[in-house]
């Protein structure tokens, strides 16, 4: 019996490839107006004289704009070497802040805490305890989450090894601060291990003389 094979073939139409494209393109873009809006009121010391500095350039043209620019970037350096302790607080320890929240825990965390065994599955579905903030200390992180129906302070309290490693942690403790709400301290680093250095000590008159006293 001779069996007949009939293939068939699809053209890629090109209007649903260039829509397509236009889509992502769309969603891209609205993402980072998005990002950018909101590191925009993140650091309002820096974005306000730069976007108006961008705003004087549209409207008045880019010479005055650039000139704008440059004159608010030399009134930002010069904050940050006149003031660093307030350059430090207003801009520096949030953007490190942010930038640590993000790479230590938000863009990891339900996998990390799937991996802990710290998740419910249910069918195809997988839930993960929420995170409600995180803290970023010198050398120590508070992370506050809220725990899934059906667990208790136990199943973190059991597992704070299991989570110090997975977020390269020196070590973890788990805290109930509330109800369904857990507290996760995450220490980086020990503040007693660093070496400080003492000022010299250079006795008084009263006490040099003492001492010649007793030596003698």
């Amino acid at each position: 019996m001779k069996t007949t094979t009939t293939t068939t073939e699809t053209d890629t139409d090109p209007f649903d490839v260039i829509l397509t494209g236009a889509g992502y393109g769309l969603l891209y873009t609205g993402y980072a107006a998005a990002l950018a809006i909101k590191w925009a009121v993140l650091f309002p010391v820096i974005s306000a004289p730069l976007g108006f500095s961008v705003l004087a350039g549209v409207l008045l043209g880019w010479p005055v704009g650039l000139g704008l620019g440059l004159v608010a970037l030399a009134g930002i350096m010069l904050w940050r070497h006149r003031r660093p302790e307030m350059f430090e607080r207003w801009v520096t320890a949030r953007a490190r802040t942010r930038f640590l929240t993000w790479w230590r825990y938000t863009r990891r965390w339900r996998r990390l805490l799937t991996a802990c065994n710290l998740t419910i599955h249910e069918g195809e579905q997988t839930f993960c305890p929420r995170l409600l903030s995180v803290a970023v200390g010198a050398t120590t992180d508070v992370v506050r989450l809220r725990m899934l129906a059906g667990q208790s302070p136990a199943d973190f309290e059991n597992r704070v090894e299991h989570l110090a490693h997975a977020f390269g942690a020196d070590a973890a403790r788990a805290t109930i601060t509330g109800p369904a709400v857990v507290e996760l301290a995450f220490r980086y680093g020990d503040s007693l291990a660093s070496v400080i250095a003492l000022p010299e000590h250079r006795p008084l008159p009263g006490e040099l003389g003492s001492t010649d006293k007793d030596a003698a």
